[in-house]
């Protein structure tokens, strides 16, 4: 299954917590809330929402940031987890 976003929402697929530092270091099981980034799986066409023009910001592959409590949980066939977002739900994207 597939998932394709209408108007201004995107889809994201979560990315996953680091569970060691860069020094090597491996952290304990108390970080284990998922991080609010994510890269961008798929984006709807924009044009008009809401009666206002809506340009599509984000792009596949990009990796951004989202907010916290924002967006719909979808778990695919293939136990894929991916989140539907909209576009404003995005806080930034990581360069």
């Amino acid at each position: 299954m597939k998932l394709v976003p209408l108007g201004d929402r995107v889809v994201l697929k979560q990315l996953e917590a680091e569970e060691t530092t860069k020094s090597g270091i491996v952290l304990p099981g108390q970080n284990k809330e998922k991080p609010q980034q994510a890269e961008v799986v798929a984006v709807g066409p924009g044009g008009v929402v809401d009666g206002k023009e809506v340009k599509m910001e984000v792009k596949v592959g990009d990796k951004v940031i989202f907010s916290k409590y924002s967006g719909t949980n979808v778990t695919l066939d293939n136990d894929e987890e991916l989140i539907v977002v909209k576009q404003n739900d995005i806080l930034a994207i990581i360069e």
